[in-house]
């Protein structure tokens, strides 16, 4: 099992790098202390699991996982958070993430998470209440019958769009930057063949999409 480590507290990620050099049929094949680093290391490595800090600056783990899993269907992220109660474990569950754990997780416990998520299962670990939720490859994708061509994030994008949120506003709501914002508001433009925003709000309107 090759593995990716992602986290951008040195103390802690020498640590867990520890553990899962020592853990048996697990190979580190990389560590990275930030998001950019972490999604440039993916498409290089090809790993078979990333164990994915959550809080990072900059590029987050929530949007890591989204971008990761876009581009690397196969590979499993394993999220990993200090807090009990993180609602950016739900958050990373919705961007593709296979399972999480708890920082302090002991060496078992870790080990069974790589095992799971790595076999396409769903690991939840213990302290983190993921109300409603249930594993990516079990959730039905919802869409739109008058907009075919846009993902389901897409759609989200639009609707929020519609309701008058700036691109600011919906990167804060969805935990993603700014940029990643842009670039979805751009393809849904493009994908609508409409010039601006206001032509994009008047269409999701006219179809039901809420504003």
């Amino acid at each position: 099992m090759r593995v990716l480590l992602v986290d951008d507290h040195p103390v802690f990620r020498e640590g867990m790098a520890a553990v899962l050099a020592g853990l048996p049929d697990v190979e580190l094949v990389g560590e990275a202390g930030d998001g950019a680093t972490a999604l440039r290391l993916a498409l290089e490595l090809r790993p078979d699991v990333i164990v994915m800090d959550l809080h990072m600056p900059d590029l987050n783990g929530v949007e890591t996982t989204r971008e990761v899993t876009a581009a690397l269907p196969d590979v499993a992220v394993l999220a990993l958070t200090m807090l009990e109660g993180d609602a950016s474990v739900a958050a990373a569950v919705r961007a593709g993430a296979r399972g999480y754990l708890l920082k302090g997780s002991g060496r078992a416990e870790i080990a069974a998470a790589l095992s799971a998520v790595a076999a396409g299962a769903a690991y939840f670990g213990r302290g983190v209440a993921l109300s409603g939720l249930t594993a990516p490859s079990t959730r039905p994708k919802v869409g739109h019958p008058a907009f075919p061509g846009l993902t389901e994030r897409e759609l989200e994008v639009l609707a929020l769009v519609a309701q008058g949120l700036s691109n600011a506003a919906i990167a804060a709501r969805l935990h993603l930057s700014d940029k990643t914002v842009r670039n979805y508001v751009s393809t849904v433009l493009s994908k609508l063949d409409v010039r601006d925003r206001a032509a994009a709000v008047a269409l999701a309107r006219d179809h039901g999409i809420a504003g």
